[in-house]
This record gives structure tokens, C-alpha cells and sequence, in this order.
């Protein structure tokens, strides 16, 4: 990665194209050693697996504070299903055993709607979830045999782009919510085609507004352009005093859902990320000094 200075500080976020081989922990650690985030913290919105590929946002300074804001944005993946065939940790990384028979592409096809809306889903056991405290990769690491828990997500799209039936193989691409494991989505078509499938590879496209194809590690994005997602409330001096200490202001009628997150500002100044609370826009990030 190239070390580089920027003329605005420290906070915002790098979108970085993390290859295959490497933790999404490594990438913070090398974007960490970089001259515009010496000193500060750093984090990231979202891991992919080491034998994963794709978007990861890289968060800098005061973006780290509000980093569930970017969680929770939705994912878009592209990953190459592998047929015919299981694995223990639902990618290539685990103890491949042999599935039943084969599949064809019209049976993949009639198998998606099943997989796509708001649906229930096993989270895998190599995950990183806590269950009683504990990973439950660690557990399985262990040999440990156990229920592991089960999920709402919702995939908003889920699109067979190529089928290869010699290697028993399928590209598919799909829209989904934070959480959602596109692991136990290759495995439960597996399932649903009577095959057995798992997740040979797997590419991040994006998050939320942020592509793949804009990662740069030579550009910091601002944090007010970052946050560009959210709503804009503009604020008056009397308001910005207010919540430059925290304090509630009146929402003055914004159509915003029950916690629904705005950005505050004031002539372009990125002050807060407030939610509304009993019709009150409440800072629950102060971003600007006092």
C-alpha cells in the first residue's frame, strides 16, 4: 500500500480491494503503517474471510466512532458455487467431502426464490458469533457438536449469472442485508438441488453506495462525503451549540423511522450523527469539537 498525507486530516475511509490470503485484520494493520493513520485508530465495517476477495472499508480517526453506520449497510457479492460436493466450513478452506449426484442449470434456477426475501439462516459453525461467550470457530476448532444459531436476513437478490455443468460449478450474484452469510446460501442451495454445494469463491462488490471498482488506497474519503448516505439535517447556531453538547433539538418534522440515523451540519461542517428518539433528534456521535 502507498503512504500518503492528507490535506484533511485524518478521518474518513479508505476502500480497499482486499485479495485473497490475507485477515481483513492484516489490512488494518498495513493501512495502520501508513503516514496518514499514524497514531490514529483504525478499523474496518464488515470482515471477509481470509480466503475471501473484494471491498473492504477501512475506517480512520473519528470514522471508527461511528462505524455501525457502516455495518449495516447492505452487501453485494459475487461468489462461484461448487456442486456435487460439502464442505465443513461451507468454502474451500475446509474439510471437503464428496455430495450426491448432479445438478443442471434448471434446477439451480427453480431452487433461487427459495433462497431470496427475508428467510431464516443457520449461521455457519466456522463463524466468528459468540455463543456463550466463545467463537464459535474456536468450538468447532475443538471438534465441539452443537446447535448453532439461527437468523433473519434478507437477500433482495439473488441471480444466476453462469452454470458450467461439466464442473458441476454456478456464478452467482446476490444483494443482501448485513449478517447475512453467503456461505450457508451456496450450502442450502446444495441442499435444496440434493447435491451438496459450497462457496469456492467469494467476491465483495460493494457496500451500500461504495463499489468495488472506486477501491484506491491513494484516496481518503472525507468522512462528510462518507456519510453521504444518511439524511442531511442543517443546523442553526442555536441548534449546533445544542448538540455540540449532546443535547436533543426538535426534528421539525423529518420522515425518519424510530432510531433512523441523520447527519447534522452546519454551512457543509459534518457536527453530529443524531437518531430520532421521541421526536427528538438525539446526537448519539458528536463529530465536531466544542
Amino acid at each position: 500500500m502507498t503512504a500518503f498525507s492528507s490535506p484533511e486530516g485524518s478521518a474518513g475511509i479508505l476502500l480497499i480491494s482486499k485479495p485473497a490470503g490475507i485477515t481483513s485484520h492484516d489490512v488494518v494493520e498495513r493501512v495502520r503503517r501508513m503516514s496518514l493513520a499514524r497514531g490514529m485508530k483504525v478499523g474496518h465495517a464488515g470482515t471477509l474471510d481470509p480466503f475471501a476477495t473484494g471491498l473492504l472499508l477501512v475506517l480512520i480517526g473519528k470514522a471508527t466512532r461511528v462505524q455501525r453506520f457502516f455495518m449495516v449497510l447492505p452487501k453485494t457479492y459475487r461468489t462461484r458455487a461448487r456442486f456435487g460436493a460439502r464442505s465443513d466450513t461451507g468454502d474451500p478452506t475446509g474439510s471437503i467431502t464428496a455430495g450426491e449426484g448432479q445438478t443442471g442449470h434448471a434446477q439451480v434456477v427453480r431452487a433461487l426464490p427459495t433462497l431470496t426475501g427475508e428467510i431464516r439462516q443457520r449461521v455457519p459453525l466456522a463463524s466468528a458469533v459468540k455463543v456463550g461467550g466463545e467463537r464459535l470457530y474456536r468450538k468447532a476448532r475443538r471438534g465441539e457438536q452443537f446447535d448453532t444459531p439461527v437468523r433473519t436476513v434478507a437477500v433482495t437478490r439473488l441471480e444466476l449469472l453462469d452454470f458450467d455443468p461439466a464442473e458441476q460449478a454456478a456464478v452467482l450474484e446476490l444483494e443482501c442485508s448485513s449478517g447475512t452469510y453467503v456461505r450457508q446460501v451456496v450450502a442450502d442451495l446444495g441442499d435444496l438441488v440434493g447435491t451438496g454445494a459450497y462457496c469456492e469463491r467469494l467476491e465483495r462488490l460493494a457496500v451500500g453506495p461504495f463499489r468495488l471498482e472506486q477501491a484506491s488506497d491513494e484516496r481518503l474519503i472525507p468522512l462528510r462525503e462518507a456519510l453521504g448516505f444518511l439524511p442531511e439535517h442543517p443546523l442553526d447556531p442555536e441548534d449546533a451549540r445544542h448538540v455540540r453538547h449532546g443535547r436533543p433539538i426538535a426534528a421539525n418534522g423529518e420522515a425518519l423511522p424510530s432510531n433512523g440515523a441523520v447527519r447534522l451540519t452546519k454551512g457543509g461542517e459534518l457536527v453530529a450523527i443524531a437518531e430520532l428518539r421521541k421526536g427528538a433528534l438525539k446526537p448519539v456521535t458528536v463529530l465536531a469539537p466544542l
